[in-house]
């Protein structure tokens, strides 16, 4: 497993931030391209920086659109996108909450990218807690179980309640135990980059 829970002793394992940082993905960019221009069946934008506050991303627009060759150009849309993980952009995306995303991702990694496709609004209050809800990368749900399970000291008090000679034949269904966890939406998962990111739940 790659990441333990975020409870976990500090020293057992790199924390979440410091495994997101080693993670080399792509810098969110969005393509503003103009609209009339495309209406026109020409090709006129210009890839952007995603992870900059609003007014840049609005400049770079404006830019864009004041190179047109169509006179009154004023209206733009964003026709690609990438950086952003599972997350899809609409074309009509406010450029707000595409910086909000885009430096949230520049700061924490592909696992805020995540995070924001998983919530039920792009807004800030919803996006901005992430801290609070990332529990880490694991290979699967079960080994974010199993971890967790560890944490609660559940062998241990297993080991020292159960005589010896039973203690052999108590286990822990900790698959049953992960899936339960999702179903009731204790946890919150989104698979990628070779396992799955792990949020709590809640809602």
């Amino acid at each position: 497993m790659e990441q333990q829970p975020k409870n976990r002793p500090a020293g057992d394992q790199p924390a979440a931030e410091e495994y997101e940082a080693e993670r080399q993905a792509p810098r969110p960019q969005i393509y503003i391209a103009s609209l009339a221009d495309y209406n026109a069946g020409r090709l006129h934008g210009t890839w952007v920086d995603a992870a900059q506050d609003p007014d840049a991303l609005a400049e770079a627009a404006h830019s864009m659109l004041a190179a047109s060759s169509i006179f009154g150009a004023e209206e733009y849309a964003i026709h690609d996108f990438e950086g952003f993980g599972p997350l899809r952009l609409s074309e009509h995306e406010s450029l707000d909450t595409v910086s909000l995303i885009a430096e949230g991702i520049a700061e924490h990694g592909p696992a805020f990218a995540h995070w924001a496709a998983l919530v039920d609004e792009r807004t800030p209050d919803a996006l901005n807690r992430f801290d609070d809800v990332y529990c880490g990368h694991f290979d699967s749900l079960t080994d974010y179980a199993e971890c967790l399970l560890d944490d609660l000291g559940l062998s241990r008090e297993l080991d020292q309640s159960l005589p010896d000679v039973l203690r052999p034949y108590v286990h822990i269904d900790i698959d049953a135990f992960a899936r339960d966890m999702e179903l009731s939406l204790d946890v919150l998962t989104s698979e990628g980059d070779g396992g799955v990111y792990v949020f709590e739940g809640g809602r």
